[in-house]
């Protein structure tokens, strides 16, 4: 285990602890899937119940609420959702994820209080902790040369969802380094190098063996090509090949 993940769980625990010695609600910031991933191997954690939460259905990043014993379900999420969009929709540049998440971060905000940032046609909405919203409406104004408004979004998000470009190849196998190969349009050789060059992430965790399989879901992150999420199989060729689908993320 290593001492960011040692420090991780030490914060779970304290976090954990405060809740129920002080029955008070207690929370995280938003996580990453790996985050996630190590909060659900933890053991030993005080007696108290929980949410994770990221806004909306399909949520990749979320915060993990400890709720005290007068509260059975979240009543108020610790984070706001904004909707970001262009002033002039008419001057608006195509702008993708990439873009916003620049944006945000060019602010000097910490990832961990931004969560998930979903597309649409003329802008986007994020998610992020109230404790920032202010600050994010009052200085987020261009995203990249477009400029923008932020404001509360308090409409209904039954219909967010990640917006996915579909991707469908052929592989030899469910190997990582083959759907690397396909998502990136690279080599099998160059997908390997990627790999062991520490710039694959699978559920949000650096995956350095080029075997490693994946199952249907899984988020895919190749550093300087793109995001994607396995959408599962599709048959198979007369040759014997494996016929997948992907979706990328915009």
């Amino acid at each position: 285990m290593g001492k960011e993940e040692q420090l991780f769980k030490k914060r779970i625990q304290e976090l954990a602890g405060n809740c129920f010695s002080r029955d008070i609600p207690v929370n995280t910031d938003f996580l990453s899937l790996n985050e996630q991933t190590i909060f659900r191997s933890i053991s030993g954690l005080p007696p108290v119940r929980y949410v994770m939460d990221g806004g909306y259905e399909e949520a990749e990043r979320k915060v993990v609420c400890f709720l005290p014993s007068y509260e059975e379900s979240l009543s108020n999420p610790p984070f706001d959702c904004l909707r970001v969009s262009p002033r002039n929709v008419r001057f608006a540049e195509n702008l993708d994820h990439r873009d916003f998440l620049g944006a945000v971060m060019g602010l000097g905000i910490e990832r961990s209080v931004v969560g998930d940032i979903l597309l649409d046609e003329t802008g986007a909405y994020v998610f992020v902790m109230s404790g920032m919203s202010r600050y994010l409406m009052e200085n987020l104004t261009e995203v990249r040369h477009t400029n923008v408004t932020a404001e509360f979004y308090e409409g209904d998000r039954t219909f967010l969802s990640p917006k996915l470009e579909e991707l469908s190849g052929s592989v030899s196998s469910l190997r990582l380094d083959a759907i690397v190969a396909l998502a990136g349009r690279v080599s099998r050789s160059k997908a390997v190098a990627y790999i062991e060059g520490e710039k694959v992430f699978l559920n949000g965790a650096a995956v350095t063996e080029p075997s490693r399989g994946l199952k249907e879901h899984d988020v895919l992150s190749i550093r300087g090509i793109g995001k994607f999420r396995f959408l599962g199989l599709r048959g198979e060729t007369k040759k014997g090949r494996i016929m997948v689908k992907l979706g990328c993320y915009r």
